[in-house]
């Protein structure tokens, strides 16, 4: 009936600024009244949410989601997700609060919308749309974030993990651990096996190749919130005693200033606590065995007068020694006749000798710590140098109890410790998973993207008979994925791009 007068307003985009303005409001107004227009209608509005005036565009975006009706929700998605590459913040703002109203009008239409554009979109609209999914999402209220909505974003999101870079890998793990049909013990167990699937646990490890580390590092990282007694760790233990501690020495890492082999042995110690029934278990225990052996050594020999024949004593590697032998610890009672039935009578006795020495020197040190900390609390606990010593205290008693857990005839694996770097786990009925993780050193309960650690110094304790290094250590993911390759971890094939609505 009035087909006339809309195709007039409709025109008004090619006038002036005033005609813009108007068009900008009446166009989405009129919009439901006129289907056979409603093509031209969304073209004449993209036109103006292009406009040179900014507070054209403005309006026009605006009022974009009123276009968002029956088949034309998706398109409106799409075309939202490519006007997210504004660099205008106020613009940027209306886009993001138009995709939010209609996400609420059909979740899985404007799902549809955001991941074509992640697939096959230009990079900044890629990454500005991942970022909007990981920070929008947990905002979204249970009505519209629906299990079939939920199952949809895994769907996608596994088509996108097959060709991502390290950062965008940590933004979709976020995306996935907060969704709540994922926060169920099967549903972990799927993210873990994703997770597995991005390290490429198949292949073989390449220690010299700073990008492959930083890959199995990352993926790792990602992993380990995620591992309870109920989630098994196996797969992940195993690749790292059978591929990375042989070849620890010679690790690199992109990450200037990192220290790559405690990193590893770290990662190692938190996920043997959830390790289940592992196939070459005695090999792997070996190697572990064998690992631990070089971090402990055998007392340098005296002379006849007593004096020491060397020149100094070896340094006792904490940081490391806590690792691997917590790692030994949790996997020995697995076959807790490892040590007794499986090494010959010499290398046990050689291991006690070792394990003597260091105790002897752990008692030094102990003693020394607790003296520089006697009577210290509140704020003077809270310097630079009385938080590394609060931790070296840490380190150093987990290592005296395991110890004294080996020395027991039999050896015993009873002993529970919580690993120097981990908050000590409070009972709190209220936990969810509490019934299911029982361990002292589980992982954090929140499943995140990345755990924060507090980076730690080097610790050089006072000198004399027994020195250490205490290692330094920052568990932040940083840096990423460097190198000439297209995305990342998989080279991205070239796509045709551009405007696509």
């Amino acid at each position: 009936q009035h087909k006339d007068a809309y195709q007039a307003i409709l025109d008004g985009v090619k006038g002036g600024a005033k005609e813009k303005r108007l068009a900008a409001q009446f166009i989405p107004k009129f919009f439901k009244h006129f289907p056979d227009l409603a093509d031209s209608a969304i073209n004449a509005q993209l036109d103006l949410c292009e406009d040179e005036d900014v507070s054209i565009r403005r309006q026009a975006i605006k009022e974009l989601p009123q276009f968002a009706t029956g088949d034309n929700l998706p398109r409106v998605a799409d075309i939202l997700t490519q006007l997210l590459q504004s660099d205008d913040s106020a613009e940027f703002n209306l886009v993001n609060n138009a995709l939010l109203s209609i996400f609420k009008m059909d979740a899985k239409g404007t799902l549809g919308g955001l991941f074509s554009q992640i697939l096959q979109g230009e990079d900044i609209v890629r990454e500005r749309a991942i970022k909007f999914l990981s920070t929008k999402l947990k905002t979204l209220p249970e009505d519209v974030m629906t299990k079939e909505v939920e199952e949809f974003i895994l769907t996608e999101s596994k088509k996108v993990l097959e060709d991502v870079t390290g950062e965008e890998f940590v933004l979709f793990m976020k995306i996935l651990s907060g969704l709540k049909s994922l926060q169920t013990v099967s549903g972990r167990q799927q993210l873990v096996e994703l997770v597995a699937e991005q390290a490429d646990l198949e292949q073989t490890f390449n220690p010299s190749d700073p990008d492959c580390v930083d890959r199995l590092l990352q993926c790792t990282r990602q992993a380990v919130p995620l591992f309870s007694k109920n989630v098994h760790s196996t797969k992940f233990v195993t690749y790292f005693c059978e591929h990375v501690l042989p070849n620890l020495s010679s690790l690199t890492t992109p990450v200037e200033g990192l220290d790559i082999q405690l990193e590893v042995l770290k990662l190692l110690a938190e996920m043997s606590s959830f390790c289940g029934d592992m196939e070459k278990l005695e090999s792997n225990l070996k190697k572990l065995f064998d690992k631990l052996l070089e971090y402990m050594p055998l007392p340098p020999e005296e002379a006849e007068n007593g004096e020491n024949a060397g020149n100094e004593e070896p340094k006792l590697q904490f940081s490391y020694v806590e690792c691997l032998l917590y790692s030994f610890h949790q996997l020995g009672r697995k076959l807790p006749d490892f040590l007794t039935a499986k090494l010959d009578a010499e290398k046990l006795k050689d291991f006690k000798i070792r394990l003597q020495y260091f105790a002897r020197g752990l008692q030094v040190y102990i003693r020394q710590l607790r003296l520089a900390l006697q009577g210290k609390t509140g704020e003077a606990l809270k310097t630079e140098e009385n938080k590394i010593k609060v931790v070296a205290l840490k380190i150093t008693n987990n290592i005296n109890v395991l110890i004294k857990d080996l020395f027991h005839i039999p050896p015993s694996y009873k002993s529970t410790v919580t690993l120097s770097w981990k908050p000590v786990q409070k009972a709190d009925a209220s936990q969810k998973r509490a019934s299911e993780d029982t361990t002292s050193s589980s992982p954090p309960k929140k499943a995140s993207a990345g755990p924060k650690r507090d980076a730690r110094q080097i610790y050089n304790p006072p000198s004399g008979k027994y020195s250490s290094n205490l290692g330094s250590f920052s568990y932040e993911q940083r840096g990423g994925f460097r190198g000439g390759r297209g995305r990342g971890w998989g080279g991205r094939g070239s796509r045709s791009r551009g405007r696509i609505y």
